[in-house]
């Protein structure tokens, strides 16, 4: 039964909108330049959300929410 509940909870991913990031050494090997001026969204699986705030804090960005996917999928599907 538990078992049932943790793969659920893997299989979540959440998006966190994160500003403040800067360009440095680490934010070059990046796909994507980031910019100073405004906010960026990261998905983040459930397994990785640690690993993710510790990555975001150490590029001198800041988490300015977190959300559920899930949420932004059913908030978009029930606006149409």
């Amino acid at each position: 039964m538990t078992r049932a509940s943790s793969s659920t909870s893997d299989n979540r991913v959440f998006v966190y909108e994160v500003e403040g990031l800067r360009q440095n050494d680490q934010t070059d090997n990046n796909k994507y330049p980031v910019r100073n001026s405004s906010t960026i969204l990261i998905q983040v699986p459930y397994s990785r959300m640690n690993e993710e705030m510790r990555r975001i804090t150490r590029l001198g960005g800041k988490i300015i929410g977190i959300r559920s996917l899930s949420e932004n999928s059913t908030a978009a599907g029930s606006e149409s």
